[in-house]
């Protein structure tokens, strides 16, 4: 039996590196963003490379939904699916997703924003979905009666294996000490957006340092941070630890 591992969070949270840092497992099959495809169908949105994105996914919101419930490609006991909630403006919702193990990725917001802005002119609340990821995990919390895994961008880089020890507990796989290297270089699962945003990623073999230098945001993009703030902070209150 497959355990499907859904990881949600925003863009610029080291999703993409924590997606090599799974995928450097060899129990474990992973996906990069599969509803993007479906979000720029759906809404229209000017992304960089469009155009490519949609003619390399499936772009479908029930048939991709149909393919993430199968068996994985290489019939790997583990499937770790990076999601951004922000994509999920179609059909598909909290119910599509019964079986799935939820764990919920954060970054907090300067630092996130910042970073999105090294890559795009201007930033929108809309962009980064926390009011969402906020409500799935509420709803996660209900259904449990605890709360689910939530692990801060920033906490992974300063304890990388005490952070990935205690995730991995918490989704119900063995820890795995290649989850803290990787070989540099593109991989075939990565999104076909790889060439616009993985750059940093595609160089690295490991986490880097945490950060720790002070974030200044023009004002709008302070407004931006501020409105993502009580959703970081909702979650980042049941975060795992450093050291914990």
């Amino acid at each position: 039996m497959t355990t499907r591992i859904a990881m949600w969070s925003g863009p610029r949270n080291l999703s993409t590196a924590m997606m090599r840092s799974f995928g450097s497992r060899d129990d474990t099959f992973v996906s990069d963003e599969p509803f993007y495809g479906c979000f720029l169908k759906d809404t229209g949105a000017d992304h960089p490379m469009r155009d490519e994105i949609m003619a390399a996914m499936d772009c479908e919101w029930p048939s991709v939904m149909t393919t993430l419930r199968s068996d994985p490609p290489n019939g790997a006991p583990i499937w770790y699916q990076k999601h951004m909630w922000h994509h999920m403006t179609g059909p598909i919702g909290y119910a599509d997703f019964e079986g799935f193990t939820h764990a919920f990725l954060i970054r907090e917001p300067q630092r996130m924003i910042a970073s999105y802005l090294r890559q795009r002119e201007v930033a929108a609340f809309e962009d980064f979905g926390m009011d969402r990821q906020a409500e799935f995990f509420d709803r996660e919390c209900d259904r449990l009666g605890h709360p689910p895994p939530v692990v801060d961008a920033n906490d992974v880089l300063a304890d990388p294996e005490g952070v990935l020890a205690e995730l991995c507990a918490a989704v119900g796989i063995p820890w795995d000490p290649s989850m803290l290297n990787w070989a540099p270089g593109r991989r075939d699962t990565d999104g076909p957006w790889a060439p616009y945003w993985y750059a940093a990623v595609e160089s690295s073999t490991g986490f880097g340092q945490p950060e720790t230098e002070d974030v200044k945001l023009p004002a709008e993009a302070r407004g931006v941070a501020e409105a993502c703030r009580p959703y970081y902070d909702h979650l980042a209150m049941h975060r795992i630890l450093p050291g914990g």
